[in-house]
């Protein structure tokens, strides 16, 4: 079958967690013998703004060995500011719309959101051919917009939630990454058309390293604890609680803290950890260098801010547990996270927000080095079970198949939608 994949990342621009999901998708299906054509932004993830070899034209094809790739301008901007941010994705949204129209006709259409207004793109094109349309939900919006105060107004917020709603009835089928984002969806919408479908771990790239590692070195490790979060360093994420506990843990010469990666509240990490010796604020790695800056850590962190595991999963999570690393989670209890963690027996889970819980949690896990290697092994053991990108490519496959399957047999066309 012929797939038309719209998403906001795509190789190289693999900063992005969301750029390596859909990447290893597409790639899926090429091994499963679809022909795929993917609508996508120029790289700009990793600076906010387009990397310097993919300037001067706002418009990229290029032939590839499973289809196509159309790269359009992304209009960057940063995360913190929302309206400016809204106004980008929409101008994406109406360049990556045209550029899907141009394609040939598929037999199934998938976009991914964030950004959710790539959503009204697929269903304009799945529309013009009649074919089927798939949303993929990673994060849900406008949820963890409204969780973080980024969006006050009574009206906007009104509207963002029709909209919101408007696409979820219009898909053929809605997937998401967790049950707390199925339960979520499902109250919004036809629960029979929501469907789960985990993101997956590369167990390809991301290896456990055991040993001195590249990371450490350059930042003058030997065998101190180190206690890490890894990813976007964003407005969903209580990074108070990383200030906290290096604060309490200054004494201790044997601990220190990492901050590896880039994001809104970086600016602000960055002033705090300048006047604690025991913290390391890093820039995100070459892809390459995954598996050797996870595997530096004795411990990572996840600080997801209170109410928002309903809307978003960590896809930093995966990584984690692929590099044999254990891991203490400030999060909702009973998120998809706090599932996990608990089922892998991989570490732990605290209320989020919560100092003085985080601090006792850590505290209790750093004091059994053994039971932390011991952890680590059942991690990566766990994803070697149940993670796996051809999982994954699978779940997906057999759903655009029934999907397709079922227009063949009633006959149905474009489908008509009638506005909220």
């Amino acid at each position: 079958m012929n797939y038309l994949v719209l998403c906001p990342h795509f190789e190289p621009d693999l900063h992005a967690a969301t750029g390596e999901v859909m990447t290893r998708l597409v790639h899926g299906f090429a091994a499963r013998g679809h022909r795929i054509d993917v609508v996508t932004s120029l790289p700009w993830y990793h600076h906010h703004d387009v990397d310097p070899d993919w300037r001067g034209r706002p418009f990229r094809r290029e032939r590839t060995d499973f289809g196509s790739i159309t790269r359009v301008w992304p209009f960057p901007t940063e995360k913190s500011n929302i309206p400016a941010r809204a106004l980008g994705f929409g101008g994406f949204t109406s360049l990556a719309t045209a550029a899907a129209l141009t394609l040939a006709r598929p037999d199934v259409v998938l976009a991914m959101s964030p950004p959710i207004f790539l959503g009204d793109a697929a269903w304009l094109v799945a529309r013009r051919w009649g074919v089927p349309f798939v949303f993929n939900v990673q994060d849900i919006f406008p949820d963890v917009a409204i969780e973080l105060g980024a969006l006050a107004n009574e009206r906007v917020i009104e509207l963002s939630r029709r909209h919101e709603r408007s696409i979820y009835r219009r898909a053929d089928a809605v997937t998401v990454l967790s049950e707390d984002q199925a339960t979520n969806v499902r109250a919004k919408t036809d629960p029979a058309k929501v469907h789960i479908i985990h993101n997956f771990v590369d167990l390809d790239r991301i290896q456990v390293i055991d040993g001195p590692t590249a990371y450490r070195a350059r930042h003058g490790l030997t065998d101190e604890l180190l206690v890490m979060y890894s990813g976007n360093v964003g407005l969903s994420q209580s990074f108070d609680l990383v200030r906290g506990a290096a604060e309490a843990l200054a004494d201790r010469d044997d601990v220190r803290f990492a901050v590896n990666g880039e994001g809104a509240a970086r600016p602000d990490v960055d002033r705090w950890a300048a006047s604690l010796d025991n913290v390391i604020v890093t820039d995100f790695a070459p892809r390459e260098d995954v598996s050797d800056v996870l595997g530096s850590a004795d411990l990572h962190l996840i600080l997801l801010k209170t109410g928002l595991s309903r809307s978003s999963t960590p896809s930093k999570l995966y990584g984690i547990l692929a590099a044999g690393r254990p891991l203490l989670a400030s999060i909702d209890a009973g998120s998809e996270v706090d599932r996990i963690v608990s089922q892998a027996d991989a570490g732990c889970s605290v209320e989020p927000e919560n100092p003085a819980a985080f601090l006792a949690a850590l505290e209790d896990l750093l004091s059994n080095r053994a039971a932390l290697r011991d952890m680590g092994r059942r991690a990566r053991s766990f994803v070697e079970r149940c993670l796996t990108p051809e999982a994954q490519a699978e779940a997906y496959d057999d759903l655009f198949r029934r999907l397709v399957l079922g227009r063949q047999e009633v006959g149905t066309g474009p489908r008509e939608d009638r506005d909220v």
